[in-house]
C-alpha cells in the first residue's frame, strides 16, 4: 500500500473517531453545561499529555518566547472550547461541522495580516464562494438563527485564529508551552466556572468523560501518524469525511436529518476549502501554506495540538507540506 494511501487511511479513521467523540459531547451537553465538560475532559488529558511530554528532550524552560502571541492563541483555543462544545449540544451534528469547515476560510484570510500571506485572486474566490456557502447552511431568513449557530462560527475563527498564531510562532516555541498552556488554562477557566454551574454526576457520565479524552487523544495520534506517512494535501482535505459520520450518528442517535439547505451549503464550503488546499499544496503559490499547516479540526481542549505532538514525536511538519522529497523550511 503507498504512503500516501495509508496517510488517508489514517486520516480517516482519526476523523471517524472525532466524530465519535463529538457525540459524547452532545450526549452530555443535554445534561451538563459545556464549562464542566471542557473541565473533567482538559483535567483527564493531563495524564497522557504528560506522557507524551516526558518524551520532550529539547532544552529551555516553560516560559515563552512570545508571551502576547501565546496569550492570544491560549485565549483563542478556550474560547474554541466553550463555543464547540455548546454548538455540539444544541445543533444538529452535521450542521455544526458544516460551519466549522469555514475554518480553512478564515485562516486564508487572517493569515494576511499575521503570516504576511499573499492571497491572489483564485483564492479570494474561494473563500467568497466558500463564505456563499455558509450563509445557504445559515439560511437567514429562512430558519431561526440562535446562540448554537452564533458559537459555532465562534469556533470557527477562535481556531483559525489559534492556528495561525500557532504557525506564525511555533518555531520558535518548544511543543511543550504549546501544548500545555492552553490545557491549563482550560482547567483554570472552567474549574472557577464550576463554581456557580456545578452538576452532580453520575460514574456513568464521569467515564464518558474519560472517553473523551481517551477519544481526543487517540485521533490526535492517529492524525500525526497520517501526516507523517502521507503528504499533507492528501490529509488536510479527509477532515471533511466527519459529514459522513455527522450525517450517520445524526440520524441514528438524534433522529437528525440532513436537510437540503445545509446539504447544498457544505458541498459548497467543501468544495472551496479543498480548491484552497490543493492551491496551497502546489509550490510557488502560497508562501506559508497556512492551511495545509493547520494540522486539524478546530481544536478542543481533549484533542492536543497536532503540530505540537509531531515536533515532540521527532517529526518536522514542514517536511509534509508538498511532500517527503521537498526541502524543509523554517516554518513549524
Amino acid at each position: 500500500m503507498q504512503s500516501n494511501t495509508r496517510g488517508a487511511l489514517f486520516a480517516l479513521a482519526a476523523f471517524g473517531v472525532f466524530a465519535t467523540h463529538d457525540v459524547i459531547v452532545k450526549v452530555l451537553g443535554g445534561d451538563y453545561a459545556p464549562f464542566q465538560i471542557i473541565f473533567f475532559s482538559a483535567l483527564l488529558s493531563f495524564p497522557l499529555a504528560t506522557l507524551m511530554l516526558i518524551r520532550d528532550a529539547e532544552p529551555g524552560t516553560l516560559v515563552p518566547s512570545h508571551p502576547w502571541w501565546l496569550a492570544l492563541r491560549t485565549v483563542a483555543s478556550v474560547i474554541t472550547g466553550v463555543a464547540a462544545f455548546y454548538a455540539f449540544s444544541v445543533l444538529p451534528l452535521a450542521q455544526t461541522y458544516a460551519i466549522l469547515f469555514a475554518a480553512p476560510l478564515i485562516i486564508t484570510v487572517i493569515a494576511i495580516p499575521i503570516l504576511g500571506e499573499v492571497v491572489r485572486i483564485r483564492r479570494w474566490a474561494a473563500v467568497i464562494v466558500g463564505l456563499v456557502g455558509v450563509i445557504v447552511v445559515l439560511r437567514p431568513g429562512g430558519a431561526e438563527l440562535g446562540l448554537g449557530h452564533a458559537a459555532a462560527l465562534t469556533a470557527a475563527i477562535g481556531g483559525a485564529v489559534a492556528s495561525v498564531v500557532v504557525r506564525k510562532i511555533g518555531a520558535d516555541e518548544r511543543a511543550v508551552v504549546l501544548l500545555l498552556y492552553p490545557l491549563l488554562a482550560n482547567v483554570l477557566v472552567m474549574g472557577i466556572a464550576l463554581i456557580w454551574i456545578y452538576e452532580p454526576m453520575p460514574v456513568e457520565d464521569l467515564g464518558l468523560m474519560v472517553l473523551i479524552s481517551l477519544l481526543g487523544w487517540i485521533g490526535a495520534r492517529l492524525i500525526v501518524s497520517a501526516y507523517n506517512t502521507a503528504e499533507a494535501a492528501i490529509v488536510a482535505p479527509m477532515q471533511y469525511s466527519q459529514i459522513i459520520w455527522a450525517t450517520v450518528y445524526g440520524y441514528v442517535f438524534f433522529g437528525e436529518t440532513l436537510d437540503a439547505a445545509t446539504a447544498i451549503g457544505t458541498s459548497i464550503i467543501i468544495a472551496s476549502g479543498l480548491y484552497i488546499v490543493l492551491r496551497e499544496s502546489r509550490a510557488g503559490t502560497s508562501s506559508t501554506t497556512p492551511v495545509l499547516r493547520s494540522r486539524s479540526r478546530p481544536g478542543t481542549p481533549s484533542s492536543l495540538r497536532i503540530s505540537a505532538l509531531m515536533r515532540l514525536r521527532g517529526i518536522h511538519p514542514e517536511d509534509r507540506v508538498h511532500g517527503p522529497k521537498d526541502p524543509p523550511d523554517k516554518a513549524e
